[in-house]
């Protein structure tokens, strides 16, 4: 071995030239080590699974779903595209979460509300006084650190059996005599899914739209948001990111969603040459508040929504003002003192269908209603209410409106969320 290629001179020589640069006031940050576990099936580019429940989507809903589906007992796996866990709080950098409150009281708890308090104690962060009716809706929105969140979602899903696969995404959905056959792709990986119960997750009901089920969306969309920092760091959980709007915003596969990073990313980089500031932080991807949503066995209308109706078939709560986004900003419209809307199980399943179930923004909502319930506690409520829903139909051999909604009820009391009133219990 020539004095060139020892591996020993060739960390004097990092070493040395670190400490010379210290002078010039470059930071060097420590190295730490840790050991990925192997993986039997690494080396194999076809897999079949079969499970009870399969999540497609690890976002705002999709995660608190794969939690509840597996602490009820199904053997559960949740699918994403993306690297991580958390959707639009973590990828999409809207990391203040709400609402959980209404007019000086708790109206949605369960386990999104269990993540969201674990992160803001473990951040060491401060929580709003719910009992306190604010002046301005937003005064009560939980801030959480981005970062942690993402990894206790992950911690949180191992510790219910949830298993995990990210970079990868369904091609094709076909029936069987015991629920469904999906076909998945990531890079390097097909695999195929043979499963009981499917809960849509993914935003704009993609899976329901592989099934050939109904969807709906208007033709306008509201603006998708870049969030990034300028000029000062960014401080997780305390500072607000800045916010572009991309109008246009589409969602509803790979090339517009592309499109539209391409337009926030280029309108960021011009802010920042035009302001001669540094760039401190951008989130990896556009958030977006609007897609397709499903035709469910019964529709939400803003005058549901604003009216509190109480469902017979109420799963959880929703609070939040009817919160239009469009191209000459937003003006929310607060609900009436004392009003709480519901949402009910018929909202989560797709018409005519068996074995599906769908949870967050694509809930079956008229545009009005869909901007209020579109945010993410409602979306983690919803999602706690499809899991639990999934996994005992799964159990039961049946399809998610058969479930006795007195079961559903009580496995989401045993997780320590919050059930409406309804007479039908």
């Amino acid at each position: 071995m020539t004095k060139k290629d020892n591996p020993t001179d060739r960390r004097d020589f990092l070493q040395q030239s670190i400490l010379g640069s210290a002078g010039a006031g470059l930071v060097i940050a420590s190295t730490s080590h840790v050991a990925a576990a192997a993986s039997t099936d690494s080396s194999e580019p076809e897999l079949i699974n079969e499970v009870d429940v399969l999540v497609v989507g690890g976002g705002t809903a999709g995660t608190i779903a794969a939690i509840q589906a597996g602490r009820a007992g199904a053997n559960t796996l949740l699918l994403e595209r993306n690297a991580q866990l958390g959707g639009t709080m973590t990828t999409g950098g809207v990391a203040f979460p709400g609402l959980f409150d209404a007019w000086g009281q708790q109206v949605i708890a369960g386990i999104g509300w269990e993540l969201v308090k674990e992160c803001v104690e473990l951040d060491g962060g401060e929580f709003p006084n719910f009992a306190k009716v604010p002046q301005r809706h937003w005064h009560n929105q939980v801030h959480i650190n981005q970062f942690l969140y993402a990894l206790l979602a992950e911690e949180k899903c191992e510790q219910a059996g949830v298993e995990i696969a990210y970079y990868e995404f369904p091609q094709s959905v076909e029936k069987t005599d015991t629920g469904w056959q999906v076909e998945c792709a990531g890079f390097g990986t097909r695999r195929r899914i043979l499963c009981k119960q499917i809960i849509d997750c993914t935003g704009g009901a993609e899976v329901v739209g592989l099934m050939g089920l109904d969807r709906l969306r208007e033709d306008e969309r509201q603006p998708g948001s870049f969030l990034f920092k300028m000029d000062t760091a960014h401080n997780p959980a305390e500072n607000q990111l800045h916010r572009l709007y991309v109008h246009g915003a589409d969602s509803t596969n790979s090339r517009t969603v592309t499109k539209a990073n391409l337009t926030g990313r280029k309108a960021i980089l011009a802010k920042v040459r035009n302001a001669k500031q540094r760039l401190m932080h951008l989130q990896p991807e556009t958030g977006f508040r609007e897609s397709y949503r499903i035709v469910g066995e019964i529709m939400i209308t803003v005058n549901d929504y604003t009216s509190g109706r109480v469902f017979d078939d109420a799963v959880a709560y929703a609070f939040y003002p009817v919160d239009l986004h469009t191209k000459s900003g937003v003006k929310p419209k607060p609900l009436k003192p004392g009003t709480v809307p519901t949402i009910p199980l018929r909202a989560l399943v797709p018409k005519g269908s068996q074995n599906v179930i769908v949870a967050g923004r694509c809930v079956c909502s008229d545009r009005l209603a869909n901007s209020g319930l579109r945010v993410q506690a409602s979306c983690m409520a919803m999602g706690q209410a499809a899991g639990a829903a999934a996994a005992l139909a799964a159990k039961t051999g049946s399809t998610p409106l058969q479930v006795p909604l007195a079961s559903i009820h009580g496995v989401l009391r045993e997780n320590a969320a919050i059930i409406p009133e309804t007479s039908a219990v």
